[in-house]
């Protein structure tokens, strides 16, 4: 009976490698997402991002928090939650990817919303980075999946503190030119910094698709959004990265609200960097 025990054991921690299993294409990171999907209606959501964080996996509570210490305080959580990607892309290194789309949570009173899910590579397996979600009334929107593989395959290479630190400022340095043509030309500079296919999950509302509707949502309510930067990561192959830290918004109404945001950059064929998707959830001070 041991033996059998331990035999199942080993074949469960096996099925799930394997279902996490990275081989640098958006299709192994789509398929981690349902399996990590179908984990948490399993076994729910404590013992599931666990087993699917790495050390340093945030999830945002509303505010950041490391997922490990914050689901090992839990009690066992909830599987009365479902979600489908429906835009997800991964680097050319393969190391860096990202899940977004729809949610719904609960049986009877069911609550929906958007989430968006970054994913880092460990050990040839997909872990989360970051995860978070927007709630909003159920959608009736239908959007069409977009699953988008990377044009080419870039080998990982080994790179110095240094090196991953110059990457990382050319970041920090492109969000920072952001929240200063914010601050001197008002809510329409977005219009500079975003994809034209650009997705928005802001609070209260379906995912806003495409860079004239979501430069129209921002000018038709907010005056004002103030970035500060907390955390920012890049991808080996130096076309993908995400930010994090909050927002202050002061609306067209007379009225100041604070998110927590996290921004995914794609590089252009120009070597600029912009956004493709950005989300906002309230911050609890």
């Amino acid at each position: 009976m041991k033996h059998l025990f331990s035999t199942a054991i080993a074949s469960l921690i096996a099925l799930t490698a394997f279902a996490q299993k990275n081989d640098g294409t958006t299709k192994s990171l789509v398929n981690a997402e349902k399996e990590f999907a179908k984990s948490i209606a399993k076994n729910g959501d404590k013992e599931s991002y666990i087993e699917y964080s790495s050390a340093n996996t945030l999830v945002f509570r509303p505010n950041p928090v490391n997922a490990k210490t914050f689901y090992s305080a839990q009690e066992k959580g909830d599987n009365e939650v479902s979600w489908t990607p429906n835009l997800a892309k991964v680097s050319r290194s393969g190391d860096l990817g990202f899940t977004t789309g729809p949610y719904e949570l609960g049986s009877s009173e069911k609550k929906y919303g958007q989430y968006l899910t970054i994913w880092k590579s460990e050990n040839g397996k997909w872990k989360l980075a970051v995860d978070l979600g927007t709630t909003s009334n159920k959608p009736l929107a239908k959007v069409t999946p977009q699953f988008v593989e990377p044009k080419d395959h870039v080998a990982p290479k080994f790179m110095n503190e240094r090196e991953i630190k110059a990457g990382r400022e050319i970041i920090l340095t492109t969000e920072k030119t952001l929240n200063t043509l914010l601050k001197t030309h008002g809510i329409a500079a977005f219009g500079g910094f975003l994809t034209d296919n650009a997705r928005l999950l802001f609070p209260g509302n379906e995912a806003i698709e495409g860079k004239g509707k979501i430069v129209s949502f921002y000018n038709g309510m907010i005056s004002k959004i103030n970035l500060k930067t907390t955390g920012v990561d890049k991808a080996i192959g130096s076309d993908l990265a995400y930010t994090y830290g909050v927002a202050t918004v002061d609306y067209k109404a007379d009225l100041r609200e604070s998110f927590n945001y996290v921004f995914v950059y794609e590089k252009a064929a120009d070597s600029s960097w912009n956004l493709i998707v950005q989300a906002f959830v309230p911050a609890e001070r």
